[in-house]
């Protein structure tokens, strides 16, 4: 399998982390979660106490703004596949939340947090990082689904984006770092693992509806975006349902309020449309492309 790491370059808005051509199964993705992959305080003590002024800011015009805890991208390691083996990808990831989000990707002063450093780990080691992500669903016509997102909501008002959200460490019984022991840790990991992939089926069942009809969900690589450094896991997934299908049930899907319009587009279409999309997501494409690019390959030599 072609695997692709640390790729971008100045001009573009975003830089991937990750790429799984092949696309990864649930067996081919495991978690390792432990504090090492937390966020390490930066030296500077303004800054540092820059993030609680400006959660207060925040929470003062918004009081229902609520801190929620959430996965931290740290690093991941890849284990190629030998003749009679499975690929792997091992995500390692600490816990956040969205305050210290808010406080250092979000702060207006981003850029100090970062460390000068061509490993994304180290780079990032001051910013909270929490892992969003995003779905690539194409449906019975060979169409992919595209929101728009409302002006509500907090980030990117108005822009173009896949489905998605985040992994959610409370839906596994995650609120810190402490656990029993290595027995409770692998089973942690397990389950983080697991909610890797459940996270990515409930949040396009809950942004767009189609809550039976997904199937063959794979990994195929991480993206962060440039402004901001906010990384985002991207999976690829079948809809059993056509276009007109899904549009009918998007009026009745529970977070619909998040976006104002669903679309269905080709690959031409979608093109045009990832340039007005967030850096993460318009990378989210571009895993996508090298995806499908490898499949084209792929059948070419059979």
């Amino acid at each position: 399998m072609e695997l692709i790491t640390e790729t971008g370059t100045e001009t573009t808005p975003y830089k991937l982390l990750l790429s799984c051509p092949s696309g990864l199964s649930p067996s081919q993705v495991s978690v390792v979660f432990d504090e090492l992959y937390d966020r390490i305080p930066h030296p500077d003590i303004n800054l540092e106490n820059s993030i609680s002024e400006i959660w207060d800011q925040r929470a003062q015009r918004n009081p229902s703004l609520y801190n929620g805890t959430k996965f931290r991208h740290g690093h991941h390691t890849w284990h190629d596949g030998g003749a009679n083996q499975e690929s792997h990808v091992c995500l390692h990831l600490g816990l956040t939340d969205y305050r210290t989000f808010v406080g250092t990707n979000l702060n207006p002063l981003w850029e100090k947090f970062l460390v000068p450093s061509e490993d994304d780990a180290i780079q990032c080691q001051h910013t909270s990082s929490p892992l969003g992500n995003g779905a690539i669903v194409e449906t019975s016509d060979k169409k992919i689904l595209v929101l728009q997102r409302s002006h509500n909501v907090g980030e990117f008002p108005g822009h173009f984006v896949f489905p998605g959200g985040h992994p959610e460490p409370q839906e596994v019984g995650i609120v810190s770092h402490h656990h029993k022991g290595l027995t409770d840790s692998e089973l942690l990991n397990k389950k983080v693992s697991q909610e890797m992939f459940d996270s990515i089926v409930c949040e396009v069942v809950e942004e767009i509806g189609p809550s039976d009809s997904l199937y063959e969900q794979v990994f195929i690589g991480i993206s962060r975006r440039v402004l901001n450094v906010r990384p985002a896991a991207f999976f690829f997934m079948k809809c059993s349902l056509s276009s007109k299908e899904i549009q009918q049930m998007y009026s009745t899907a529970q977070d619909s309020f998040e976006s104002t319009q669903l679309y269905t587009v080709s690959m031409i279409e979608l093109e045009n449309m990832a340039s007005k999309m967030p850096g993460c997501h318009e990378g989210g494409f571009t895993l996508y492309k090298i995806m499908e690019e490898a499949g084209r390959k792929s059948h070419a030599r059979v």
